[in-house]
């Protein structure tokens, strides 16, 4: 997997923190710089840490399933890229939280990390470097939430469901590319 493709992948899988970053800043009373690097640090931790889970968990397998390894990426990729898409059509009753609590902010580093966790099974399947993968996924992830909570702040629930549905667009886009490339190349 090349730096490009980790690059688009952590970016992809940034969306839902983004988004629900920019509905944190929507809804804090003050966003505090102490609270947006909470939820930052949170939210990047998660989307470390999952993807590591995954390719642990996915390296098991791998032997198991190496001639459908594309097919399995591909598949992957779209349901994560169709439910960040279907999921951006839900509105903010349904995703209602107390943004000012950590365990709050807990659970929704959680949540919107679970995709992260599935593409760490593929990074298995693909052979990526674990180590490089997760931390542009971190850190990336870390910069645009951090920036979600001001941009929520400033610019209201415009923009965010948006974000999650490019995310979506690029996991699925990623995933096809990969099973082109097994295919054809």
């Amino acid at each position: 997997m090349d730096l490009l493709t980790i690059i688009a992948t952590a970016v992809g899988l940034s969306m839902d923190a983004f988004a629900v970053s920019i509905s944190t800043g929507i809804k804090l009373p003050r966003a505090r710089v102490t609270d947006a690097l909470k939820i930052a640090l949170c939210f990047g931790l998660f989307q470390a840490v999952m993807p590591l889970i995954g390719f642990w968990g996915g390296s098991y397998f791998r032997n198991y399933i190496v001639n459908y390894d594309h097919w399995v990426a591909f598949i992957l990729l779209s349901i994560i890229g169709g439910k960040m898409i279907w999921e951006s059509t839900k509105t903010d009753s349904e995703n209602s939280y107390d943004y000012s609590k950590f365990s709050s902010i807990l659970i929704l580093g959680i949540a919107t990390s679970i995709d992260a966790l599935v593409v760490g099974v593929n990074f298995a399947f693909v052979k990526a470097d674990i180590v490089l993968s997760v931390l542009y996924i971190g850190i990336i992830t870390f910069i645009i939430s951090l920036i979600g909570v001001y941009f929520g702040k400033k610019f209201g629930d415009l923009f965010s469901k948006k974000a999650e549905i490019i995310g979506g667009i690029i996991l699925i886009a990623i995933g096809a590319r990969i099973l082109i490339e097994h295919l054809f190349f």
